[in-house]
């Protein structure tokens, strides 16, 4: 009921599975460790952002928009997805890609994302690092405009309060499924970047009055900025659900311990992560979001961060297709 209220158009293959990490726990030992597969939303290959476009391209679609503009790094998921729901949907796209890792090569710049951006025709603007992305679609959305067309402009993630419902939506589901699998769930562990996800989670498990704490890793801002960044976009959220006043402060964690030299760029836990959970359970991460994220983890538990008594969640956002935009990276490890 909570979420009644609000439009969505169908773009996930919802719920998505939660399913124990059972062959990761005896490597690490600690709590029992869970993982929602959020990288089987579907939509392009899946990830996060199928949950927050439902919401997203209904509004856009209400409002008799006919093209989504959004930004987003080079090897953005977001922007992939966006693209895919826009082809879902008959609309036109454009993305604006910002050039935020630096020293990249041929895969990073054609492969991965980019190249399923281009299997959806999305046009892509580039734009270098630290540019004001906002005001680059806001020209695009004027230039494209100016020739006819009704551009509906979409955040870097998809991160404002309409998206966030998405991950309201997400905190519902999880609830359900711990419940009929009997498990109480404490913790829900993700990669946290443009806040989406997180303020969703927050806002929702506040709403449900749920004591389910969720543990951000950034993978791009300090500590401080990000958690900034997930309160604000979770009071908001709040306020949207008509539920205002209901996020603590005190609820709202980023560890920025694992973001290493800066967005996107490797690290030696990301690569040990991103290998560990492929040979010991065969699911793929990405390098950028859910390799820091469960390189996070890993610590965490290793650390004795986590009551061996507890139900751990790792979410899962997706982005794999990005491994091929860091082909080197790993063929180079594994030699």
């Amino acid at each position: 009921m909570l979420l009644a209220p609000f439009a969505k158009v169908s773009l996930s293959h919802a719920p998505t599975p939660l399913e124990p990490l059972d062959r990761l726990r005896r490597v690490l030992g600690g709590p029992r460790l869970w993982i929602k597969r959020d990288d089987c939303t579907g939509l392009a290959q899946g990830g996060n952002k199928a949950r927050k476009l439902e919401f997203l391209v209904a509004d856009a679609l209400a409002k008799g928009c006919d093209t989504l503009i959004t930004p987003g790094a080079v090897q953005s998921n977001h922007v992939r997805m966006t693209a895919a729901a826009a082809a879902r949907f008959g609309l036109k796209a454009h993305a604006v890609l910002e050039r935020r890792v630096t020293a990249t090569d041929p895969d990073y710049e054609e492969n991965g994302n980019v190249l399923l951006d281009e299997l959806f025709g999305c046009p892509r603007s580039y734009v270098p690092s630290g540019s004001d992305v906002a005001a680059a679609c806001a020209d695009v959305a004027k230039g494209l405009a100016a020739k006819g067309a009704k551009p509906y402009v979409i955040p870097g993630g998809g991160s404002n309060p309409v998206g966030a419902l998405g991950y309201v939506a997400c905190a519902i589901e999880l609830a359900d499924q711990a419940k009929a699998l009997g498990i109480g769930v404490t913790r829900v562990v993700h990669g946290t970047g443009s806040s989406g996800t997180q303020a969703g989670l927050v806002a929702g498990f506040a709403a449900m009055k749920s004591a389910v704490e969720v543990f951000g890793i950034s993978v791009r801002h300090p500590r401080k900025k990000q958690e900034d960044m997930v309160y604000d976009l979770a009071c908001r959220t709040a306020d949207h659900l008509g539920k205002s006043g209901i996020v603590e402060r005190a609820r709202v964690v980023a560890d920025d311990a694992y973001v290493g030299p800066g967005y996107g760029q490797p690290t030696p836990g990301m690569i040990d992560a991103v290998t560990m959970l492929a040979r010991t359970e065969g699911i793929l991460l990405d390098p950028v979001y859910s390799g820091k994220a469960m390189a996070g983890l890993i610590d965490h538990v290793r650390k004795g961060t986590f009551r061996d008594d507890e139900n751990v969640v790792f979410l899962h956002t997706g982005g794999a297709t990005s491994l091929f935009g860091y082909k080197s990276l790993f063929f180079r490890e594994a030699a």
